[in-house]
């Protein structure tokens, strides 16, 4: 009736146990330690700040709430417009250019929106080269002769992050009209429904959760630029905690500004799973058949063929040439030392933030597959929350925490030994680097967990099986089979890392540690927007690593 188990085997038994305990530990301890930073700012929403709470409540608060929903309103708008019809065009339409339209709509994910922000302010200015070619070809003076629409506006802000933006809607509406049912679209064309009638009853109903995921991802970006709104002088959240912070030295009402923005990002969340809580799309039949496309002629090839150029052209082809322009014109100038050394700065500081979000990523991801229990589970979601809070909430979050270690460290160090330490952890790279970890660890999480879930559990069985514990199965059987895994997650944070700007700005690096992104954001704030070039292509360049890597993927993908 019982079965005695050898003490060998029980033995292993309770030790793998206790590994297991560790894993469910040490996540829980991750955990805590990423969700400090939101903690810390959310704690201070009914912080006493004085009058100063209520002068911005009475003055810039109201701004502050309705630029920030206007901007989402557009680029929400612009991001949908643009991301579902190229999407839909690329994915069952024929016409000119259509295969390499494909992976060319993605190449706007390289470009930083505040990067845009500066080109094109130098291009479309008063003395740039458009408006100086159009007084000279119709003879105009001033602006009083002539109407030209303003660039450094609101709507300058939302045309801009439109660009750079939705292609994250329109690589996830291209997935799923990829995997809708081919039977489904057949049985549309059986009835009489003409493309437009199949894409609006059809195809755009069963990709919604699809879209928006990525228009909910395109409106945090949103909500976390910094570069954009500052340089256009759009007053938004993140602008108004940067001022308050810095201009005004109120740390507590700066983090209760972020405790608002806080609020806005989760009661985005939160609409975008409420607007599809009884949305149950499921597929009855295979893709894995050639869907029989749309063959576009004349007018409507030419017409798709712009639709998707136009966004390539606007928001990567002609800003980086512009840039490479600038950069040559003062290449002796702007290509020094000095450049090099903000490359290696830079290059160190997302080496380093890539390295560690990739390793406590594999801890994250084989904890939950070794005990998926809630405990579990819930750790990881939390650990996992950053990239869904903005850079500056982070970074308030962050100063506000280590800045309480460092007065509680000097505090005691001083009345014990007499020893005055000063900041040993805020405003330093140990901060930056933290921040960085909060922010994006969700991504390096997101690639590492979907590898692993590749990997048939039998193989921990079998290892299991010859004498490994927990640890010795992932690093001998796991990590070896993870290597595509480990490094796209690492190439993902580096680039993010590389293009951070609202962190980076409020934590700002120690003496003489400036970044690209920091001495880009500096030059243009001094409208030294030639200098900026070499810079900012830089951090182009290193963008488009990952951009490629995606679009030679989905191009295999294709062809095979």
């Amino acid at each position: 009736m019982f079965a005695i188990l050898p003490r060998e085997k029980l033995g292993k038994k309770v030790s793998r146990r206790s590994q297991v305990n560790l894993w469910i530990a040490v996540t829980v301890a991750i955990a805590a330690l990423i969700a400090t930073p939101v903690i810390a700012v959310l704690s201070q929403i009914f912080t006493n700040s004085g009058d100063v709470w209520q002068h911005l409540a009475s003055t810039v608060l109201g701004t502050y709430i309705t630029n920030s929903l206007w901007l989402m309103l557009g680029v929400g708008c612009g991001v949908l417009l643009l991301g579902v019809t190229t999407a839909w065009l690329v994915t069952m339409c024929q016409f000119p250019g259509s295969r390499m339209f494909e992976w060319m709509l993605l190449l706007p994910l390289a470009a930083p929106a505040y990067l845009l922000a500066y080109v094109y302010t130098e291009f479309l200015e008063f003395y740039g080269p458009v408006q100086t070619g159009l007084r000279q070809i119709f003879g105009w003076q001033s602006m009083g002769d002539y109407w030209f629409p303003h660039i450094r506006s609101m709507g300058g802000a939302i045309f801009l992050l439109s660009l750079t933006l939705y292609p994250y809607v329109y690589l996830l509406a291209r997935v799923a009209f990829l995997e809708q049912s081919v039977r489904t679209l057949e049985a549309s064309r059986s009835l009489g429904c003409s493309p437009w009638r199949s894409f609006y009853a059809i195809a755009l109903p069963l990709a919604r959760p699809a879209i928006s995921v990525g228009l909910s991802l395109a409106l945090m970006e949103t909500l976390n630029d910094y570069g954009t709104v500052q340089f256009f002088s759009v007053d938004t959240f993140t602008t108004g905690i940067y001022r308050t912070w810095f201009g005004m030295g109120e740390q507590a009402a700066s983090a209760q500004l972020a405790s608002m923005l806080t609020i806005f990002v989760l009661w985005l969340i939160l609409l975008e799973q409420w607007s599809r809580r009884q949305a149950r799309y499921y597929q009855t039949s295979s893709r894995y058949q050639q869907i029989s496309t749309y063959k576009l002629q004349g007018m409507r090839a030419i017409l798709a063929s712009s639709a998707c150029l136009i966004p390539i052209t606007l928001g990567f082809v002609l800003p980086t040439g512009l840039l490479i322009y600038m950069t040559a014109t003062a290449a002796q100038s702007s290509i020094n030392a000095d450049f090099w050394e903000l490359s290696k700065n830079s290059f160190l500081l997302a080496a380093v933030t890539a390295g560690l979000s990739v390793a406590i990523a594999l801890v994250l991801a084989y904890g939950e597959r070794l005990c998926a229990n809630w405990t579990m589970q819930f750790a990881v979601r939390v650990a996992a929350m950053g990239y869904a809070i903005p850079g500056s909430v982070i970074a308030v979050g962050i100063m506000a925490a280590l800045g309480g270690l460092d007065r509680a460290i000097a505090g005691g160090l001083q009345s014990a030994f007499g020893i005055s330490t000063g900041l040993l952890f805020s405003g330093t790279l140990v901060a930056l680097i933290f921040a960085y970890l909060v922010r994006f660890l969700a991504v390096s999480y997101s690639a590492i967990s979907a590898s692993l879930g590749k990997i048939k559990p039998n193989l921990d069985d079998a290892a299991h099986s010859l004498g490994h514990g927990s640890t010795s199965t992932l690093l001998k059987v796991h990590v070896p089979m993870l290597w595509g895994g480990l490094l796209t997650a690492a190439m993902m944070v580096f680039v993010d890392v590389m293009k951070e700007l609202p962190a980076t700005v409020i934590i700002r690096p120690p003496f003489n540690f400036d970044t690209l992104a920091i001495r880009v954001y500096n030059y243009a704030s001094d409208e030294r927007l030639t200098e900026a070039a070499a810079p900012a292509l830089a951090i182009i360049l290193v963008a488009l690593i990952p951009v490629i890597c995606l679009s030679w993927q989905i191009s295999r993908r294709n062809a095979s």
